[in-house]
C-alpha cells in the first residue's frame, strides 16, 4: 500500500504561480509512474503531468509548458510547479501513483493506470 498526501492548493489571480506537492508513504518502492490528475466540478478526472522512476515525463497539451512536475526520491515527494495559471486550471488535483514497479511500463495520462490516490488539493485561479 502507498499513501499519498497532497499540500499546497491555494487561491491565485490569473497569471500567478502555485507549487503543489505531495508526500509518499508505505511501499513507495512499488511503484513506478507517479503523477497529478485534477478535476474540475462537473468533469472527469483527467491527466496533467506524469514521471517514472527514471525522470521521463509527460504532459497534458493543456499545461505543456507552463507546468513541471518532478519528485525527490530520497524523500518520497513529488511536486508539480506551476506557473503562468489560468482559470480553466482551477480544480482539485490529485497525487497518484501505480503498482507497477515489476513491470516498468511508459507512463500515461490515463486515471485508470493508477491504483493509489490522495484525497486531493484544491488550486483555484480567479480573473
Amino acid at each position: 500500500q502507498v499513501q499519498l498526501v497532497e499540500s499546497g492548493g491555494s487561491s491565485v489571480q490569473s497569471g500567478g504561480s502555485l507549487r503543489l506537492s505531495c508526500a509518499a508513504s508505505g511501499d513507495t518502492q512499488s511503484s513506478y509512474c507517479v503523477g497529478w490528475f485534477r478535476q474540475a466540478p462537473g468533469k472527469e478526472r483527467e491527466g496533467v503531468a506524469v514521471i517514472d522512476a527514471d525522470g521521463s515525463t509527460e504532459y497534458a497539451d493543456s499545461v505543456k509548458g507552463r507546468f513541471t512536475v518532478s519528485q525527490e526520491n530520497a524523500h518520497n515527494m513529488l511536486y508539480l510547479q506551476m506557473n503562468n495559471l489560468k482559470p480553466e486550471d482551477t480544480a482539485t488535483y490529485f497525487c497518484a501513483a501505480d503498482a507497477n514497479a515489476f513491470l516498468p511500463q511508459i507512463c500515461r495520462l490515463k486515471t485508470n493506470d493508477y491504483e493509489y490516490w490522495g484525497q486531493g488539493t484544491q488550486v483555484t485561479v480567479t480573473t
